[in-house]
């Protein structure tokens, strides 16, 4: 006879809640490279968090949404099993009209928070296994100068990151490139050197310092691949899906993007077109690990790599690197580090023991259920939805 495997009770949710974090402290502002002339501020803190209770006590936590929308997920979830989850991802996608855009990827990843604590898994185990350690890079946030830039890769170095990205839309090519040219005498060749142009950036809420045509954009691919440099992350529009793919087959340095990109659709176009060698969505657009996880075996299928992008620090970034460690074709996992005010730990403070990059520039996935992570305690400053 077969052995009987005990049966185990459902676990059904029994609440949806946001938690204000408290500011523990604010850190300064920086104008990022991909919004230019608008200065954002940097803090400790201040985020919602989604929490997600069951009727077995195990909570589930997750990036924030949009207040408004509560009624909306409790509605959607209370009662339900949340190992269902291709049936919560699918409301969260499709129900919930323009729920994505504010807020669903942060209840996908409470929910798969919440299925690792049932299963007793760290998520990377859960998503395909592995030693959970994976190498970061390091990615820079303001676009500085040459000689910044390579003081800035140095430091890195030596603390053992083995990967940084660098910002390149200067006024002129010659400042890009030279940009890459400091950091390479300043770091030999062992560094691996990432590039980003932030040309797919919007138009609607703001306009890019600087925009590249197919020319400036072919002259600069040949020049980084030239150098050696690992990837150019998004040289054209952000669905200039033909001129990228011209582009694409003009080098052989990978070209990557996809961060903005909303819809599986997109990201099917790209590889039928063979737009990018690199997929770099991001789980805070899209509905978080559930279609991330979807994208991972489309890359794979067109033998692509994926590199997702930051994941908005914090809880999102961690769920990124259980990814990671899951997907034997994501070489890196983006990590936004530009100190002081932007350091990659700051992104990290609200939690109690988190990851942080070791002195051969790997980060280790938590070992622990779930996510593997906990909010520091005393950090809720008001619970929205008790």
């Amino acid at each position: 006879m077969a052995p009987q495997l005990p049966e185990s009770p459902r676990v059904a949710i029994t609440n949806v809640r946001l938690l204000k974090l408290r500011v523990l402290r604010e850190l300064g502002n920086m104008e990022p490279a991909w919004e230019p002339g608008r200065s954002r501020a940097y803090r400790v803190g201040g985020d919602l968090i989604t929490e997600i209770q069951t009727d077995a006590g195990l909570v589930g936590i997750g990036p924030g949404f949009a207040p408004d929308l509560l009624p909306v997920i409790r509605d959607l979830l209370i009662g339900a099993d949340p190992l269902d989850i291709e049936q919560h991802a699918a409301a969260l996608r499709y129900e919930a009209f323009g729920l994505p855009y504010r807020g669903a990827a942060g209840v996908d990843v409470a929910l798969w928070d919440l299925i690792g604590k049932i299963c007793n898994q760290p998520l990377y185990k859960l998503w395909g296994g592995g030693n959970g350690r994976v190498l970061a890079y390091a990615s820079t946030v303001i676009l500085s100068t040459p000689e910044e830039r390579a003081e800035y890769a140095a430091k890195c170095q030596a603390e053992g990151w083995q990967a940084v990205k660098l910002r390149l839309h200067h006024p002129t090519m010659a400042e890009d490139i030279r940009t890459v040219e400091l950091v390479r005498q300043a770091t030999g060749d062992t560094m691996v050197i990432g590039t980003d142009a932030n040309q797919a950036q919007g138009s609607g809420t703001y306009q890019l310092g600087l925009r590249w045509d197919f020319q400036r954009a072919l002259n600069t691919a040949r020049a980084l691949d030239e150098m050696q440099c690992a990837w150019l992350e998004e040289p054209l529009p952000l669905f200039a899906f033909d001129d990228l793919a011209r582009l694409n087959a003009a080098v052989a340095m990978p070209i990557a993007g996809g961060e903005n990109c909303r819809t599986m659709f997109d990201f099917r176009m790209m590889l039928e077109k063979n737009v990018y060698d690199v997929l770099q969505p991001e789980g805070m657009v899209l509905v978080g690990p559930s279609e991330l996880r979807k994208l991972g075996t489309l890359a794979e299928a067109y033998n692509k790599q994926i590199m997702p992008h930051h994941g908005g620090r914090g809880l999102g970034t961690i769920a990124h690197l259980h990814l990671v460690a899951s997907w034997p074709h994501a070489p890196y996992l983006e990590l936004l580090h530009d100190p002081e005010v932007a350091d990659y730990r700051h992104g990290f403070a609200i939690l109690q023991d988190p990851p942080t990059v070791d002195t051969e520039g790997y980060i280790t996935a938590p070992a622990r259920p779930g996510l593997g992570v906990d909010l520091l305690p005393d950090i809720v400053e008001q619970v929205i939805g008790d």
